[in-house]
Order: C-alpha cells, then sequence, then structure tokens
C-alpha cells in the first residue's frame, strides 16, 4: 500500500472512530443497559426518535429597567422572563436571586446567588420523557471553578441533580449531551445540596434507576456560591433545548388510577 493510500486508511478509520463515539451514539447504546442511564422503572425506554420537546428561552420585558453595581437593565429573573408561556418557572436555594442579563437573546447570570441554587422549568399540559436518544442542548457559559448542572424533578417529586457539568467556558457556547449517560445523585430542594438516597449503602450515592419516562421539571443547577460582579465566580445560562417526548399529565393520571 502506498504512502498516500495508507494516510487515506488512518483518516478513514478516525472518523469511524469518532463517529461510533459520538454522544448520540454513547447514549443510544447507554439507554439499553443498567445502571448509567438506565430507562427507569417506567416500562422501559421510549420507542422512536427523540424530538424537540421543549425550548427554555429568556426574553427581556419591555419598559424594565435596574441597575446593579453598576450594571444597567439587570433585575432578578421571573416568570415574565420566560418566553414559553406554558413554561413554569421553579426556584430553590439562592435561585430567587439569579438575574437577567444583557445580550442578545437574553439569557440569565448567577453572580449574586449568595449560595448553591437550582431553576427548573415544569411544562403546565406534559411531563417529559427523558428514556432512550434523549438529549439536552444548552448554552453556557461560566468563570472559576463553578459548573453548570442538569436538573431533574421525577414525578414522585424526588429532586436530582447530574453528574454531567459544563465548566471551563469562557465565553457562551452550545453543548450539547445525551440524557442516557448521566448519573443523578438526589437533591435537598431547600439547600440545594446533594444528599443520600434511602438504600444505599458503602458510601454509594448515585439514585439507582431513576424513572425518566414522566419528568415533572427539568432545568440547571450551581452548586457554589457566586462571588458577585466581576470575573470572580459564576455561571451565565441561554436557552436550553430538551430532546425526547411528552407525556400528557392528564394521560398520566388516568393511567395510575
Amino acid at each position: 500500500m502506498s504512502r498516500c493510500n495508507r494516510l487515506r486508511s488512518s483518516v478513514a478509520s478516525v472518523a469511524v472512530l469518532m463517529l461510533t463515539c459520538s454522544p448520540l451514539a454513547l447514549g443510544q447504546e447507554a439507554a439499553a443497559g443498567p445502571g448509567r442511564g438506565a430507562p427507569g422503572r417506567g416500562g422501559g425506554a421510549r420507542r422512536g426518535p427523540a424530538t424537540l420537546a421543549m425550548t427554555i428561552a429568556f426574553q427581556a420585558v419591555p419598559g424594565e429597567s435596574g441597575t446593579r453595581a453598576g450594571v444597567p437593565n439587570q433585575v432578578p429573573v421571573g416568570q415574565r422572563h420566560i418566553a414559553d408561556p406554558n413554561l413554569e418557572l421553579k426556584q430553590y436555594g439562592a435561585g430567587k436571586q439569579l438575574l437577567t442579563a444583557n445580550g442578545d437573546p437574553s439569557s440569565v447570570w448567577s453572580g449574586e446567588c449568595e449560595g448553591p441554587f437550582a431553576v427548573t422549568f415544569r411544562h403546565k399540559d406534559s411531563y417529559l420523557d427523558l428514556t432512550g436518544a434523549a438529549r439536552i442542548r444548552w448554552i453556557t457559559k461560566t468563570s472559576g471553578f463553578h459548573v453548570v448542572r442538569p436538573v431533574i424533578k421525577l414525578a414522585d417529586g424526588t429532586l436530582l441533580v447530574g453528574d454531567f457539568a459544563s465548566s471551563n467556558v469562557p465565553m457562551l457556547a452550545m453543548t450539547e449531551f445525551p440524557v442516557a449517560t448521566i448519573r443523578w445523585v438526589k437533591l435537598d430542594p431547600a439547600r440545594v445540596v446533594t444528599v443520600s438516597s434511602p438504600g444505599n449503602t458503602n458510601n454509594e450515592i448515585w439514585v439507582n434507576n431513576p424513572d425518566l419516562s414522566k419528568v415533572d421539571e427539568i432545568g440547571f443547577a450551581d452548586l457554589m456560591p457566586a462571588s458577585g460582579h466581576g470575573t470572580g465566580g459564576y455561571i451565565h445560562v441561554g436557552t436550553i433545548e430538551v430532546y425526547g417526548g411528552l407525556v400528557p399529565r392528564s394521560a398520566a393520571a388516568s393511567a395510575a388510577r
């Protein structure tokens, strides 16, 4: 084989390896087995492709103004800043200290959060089905050792935080990751700290086989207090897209009877 042909062969092999190890491929593979990303107690993984089920976008409110530490147009984030009227904003821990951020598109910034927090979003009419090839795509920026972690609330009320973390992102950038590869830890909703689940032994912290077929809320968390204005330590979050399925709450309630 000539040197040129050997080079082509090597490049082709690398391309195949990259495709095989892509996040989507890993997510589909992980969805089939137990442990990390097991489909849960709800009867197995959802069949069919993961479609865009929820878009969490922030919006500026016309005529609204405020100044924080000399920075204009920063106010505490509220329901009015959520673009989709079908989504309900939920705030845990220091979540009510989250601020709107300047820019286009609109985003949110955690610099004044004096403790750990989680912010989630609840679809008024549907649960999320995050089994199978479900994935999350979000726009984030971080400073210091702060990281952005996914948070979900199950249908039974359990709040969980994932081991996936977007970190060392010096500018707003998009990241996409499969839900099936995430391991989850129980989160105290009042203090927003990780806690042990019933039945865990030998310092085991992971929640085994959470039921991802009916997720009540989804969002993000930062488990560290922020440092205030400046470049010390914070997270900055823009649009979040959730790919999976929707389960009407009315249908789920009828099935539970």
